[in-house]
This record gives C-alpha cells, structure tokens and sequence, in this order.
C-alpha cells in the first residue's frame, strides 16, 4: 500500500496559473482539462464573478511518462492578494497568463506577477504564456485597442518580455480554437521534471 502511495505522489505535478483576473487562465485550464471551450464572462459582465480557487486534474502522457497534473487556478484581482499565495506551497512549475488583447496585462507579468511568483517560488521553472491568441488578428480587438493607442501584443513582445523576466520558455495559445493549449502542458511537464531544477524544494508561503 505505501509504495502505491508513493507512486501516485511520484507521478502526480502540482501546477499554478496566475496573471491578471480575465487574461484567459480558466479557459486554459478547462479546455485542456475537460476537453472543451466554457462559457466565459468578461469582466465587465455583471454576471462575472472570478475565481477564487479552483482546482482541477489531468492525466498526461509526455516523453513515455504518464503523469496526473493537480492544475490550480486563481484570482488575478487585487482584492484576493491576500489569499492567493496560499496556492504555491508544494507547487512545481507556474504558469503566468497574460491576454494578447490586453498590453496592460503583459505589462503587470513585470510589475506584479514575476516578483511575486519569485517570492513564493524562487527556485522552480516559470512559463510566459499567451492567452488569446485568435484576437491578434481580430478586427473589432484592434479597433478597440486602437482607441486606447495600443495594439494586441506581438509575437516578438512576448518573446523579449519572457527574456527579459527570465522565463522558462515562451508560449502561445488559444483556448478558443484549441491552437497551442496541449504544448503549453507539455513543456509545463518537461519543465516540472527537468533535473536542472531541485525539485526538492518545493515552493512555500514565506
């Protein structure tokens, strides 16, 4: 009994999204983890409401490995700064989300959410991703940055801000259409279990 308990720890990984409430994370995590594109509310819905924590499980088969990945999703607003660190202890490899439609959001990965990932888990692997990828070329998402003089954030803009953060590795994606959610998973796995990364010392609440 012990040493199956001690193979399910052995292949389970714990993984933590976070970045700027409504950036795309929940959308990530459900299509990779049910299969599917939800039903999602902007932020500007009254009927929006964001996740406090929400918790989900995948089986994955990377490299010949079958692995279960506990998938921890947050809040991004400011009014749950508090409770959010609660989620790293014991994590292995964190995703920070920013949406391609929204600048401000890869902006705040410099200001807020790298500083506070490498707080809580100074030592363990961190994924750029960016979310949204099918609005970059949306019409209606330029215009609408447009007004605000901006425009949805480029492939190079992504790249220099995970170099310049000191990212793990750059991705993107588009839970909408599906485009690039399975590789984020893959490399969150490879990162997980690299070797060049002491394992042991999981990420805590300091």
């Amino acid at each position: 009994m012990f040493k199956k308990q001690r193979k399910l720890v052995d292949n389970r990984r714990k993984l933590v999204v976070v970045g700027d409430g409504a950036c795309g994370k929940t959308c990530l995590l459900v299509t990779f983890s049910k299969g599917q594109f939800p039903e999602v509310r902007g932020p500007h819905d009254l009927k929006y409401v964001p996740t406090v924590f929400e918790n989900y499980v995948a089986d994955i088969a990377v490299d010949g490995s079958n692995l279960e990945l506990a998938l921890w999703d947050t809040a991004g607003q400011e009014d749950y700064d508090r409770l959010r660190p609660l989620s790293y202890p014991g994590a292995q490899v964190v995703l920070i989300c920013f949406a391609i439609d929204s600048p401000d959001s890869l902006e705040n990965v410099k200001e807020k959410w790298m500083p506070e990932v490498r707080h809580f888990c100074p030592e363990h692997p961190v994924i750029l991703i960016g979310c949204k990828k099918d609005l970059r070329y949306d019409a209606k998402t330029i215009s609408e940055l447009n007004t605000m003089n901006q425009k949805p954030v480029t492939l190079e803009d992504g790249e220099k801000a995970s170099k310049d953060v000191g990212a793990y590795k750059y991705l993107e994606c588009s839970a909408k259409s599906n485009e690039g959610i399975r590789e984020v998973f893959d490399h969150a796995v490879r990162a997980a279990t690299t070797p060049a990364v002491h394992r042991e010392r999981r990420c805590a609440v300091l």
